[in-house]
């Protein structure tokens, strides 16, 4: 039965998906992502319009977490002045950071910033983790990173 499905409504829906995110690669992902957990489940749509509608919401849920993404990065500069120095002093201004974040941050604050920067965590799995709203999780994780940046500036 998926595999009829897939036949009948793959174009309709690799094209909604394409629309929606701007990206072929993205939109296979997000359309395969669907039959894989139709599969997984042993869900069967009451509906061809049911695919379309779980694309238009898989696409929304890649699109919000990009934005999410691409928040945290623009938060974080890539290249500053401790990309210039040598690589000890490096690892001594994150062990300070580190110790800073442990003592200063209150939770959640401590346990985000933990979880995104030890653990390499998204925002979304650290929301699922501690049972926040991913936009709550963003919010903390910018909090703390500006209380960060700001006790460092010297």
């Amino acid at each position: 039965m998926i595999e009829q499905l897939f036949r009948r409504n793959y174009s309709e829906m690799i094209r909604l998906a394409r629309v929606l995110l701007g990206n072929d690669g993205e939109a296979e992902d997000v359309v395969q992502d669907i039959f894989l957990r139709m599969a997984d489940s042993d869900a069967e749509p009451k509906s061809d319009a049911y695919l379309l509608t779980a694309v238009r919401n898989a696409c929304w849920n890649r699109i919000r977490q990009m934005q999410l993404h691409e928040r945290v990065k623009n938060l974080l500069p890539i290249e500053d002045e401790t990309d210039l120095q040598p690589v000890d002093r490096q690892w001594e201004r994150l062990e300070d950071i580190s110790a800073f974040a442990d003592e200063q941050l209150e939770e959640p604050h401590r346990s985000i910033f933990h979880l995104r920067f030890d653990e390499d965590l998204t925002i979304a799995e650290i929301a699922r983790r501690l049972g926040l709203n991913p936009n709550t999780t963003y919010k903390y994780l910018a909090q703390s990173i500006q209380r960060i940046r700001n006790h460092f500036k010297h």
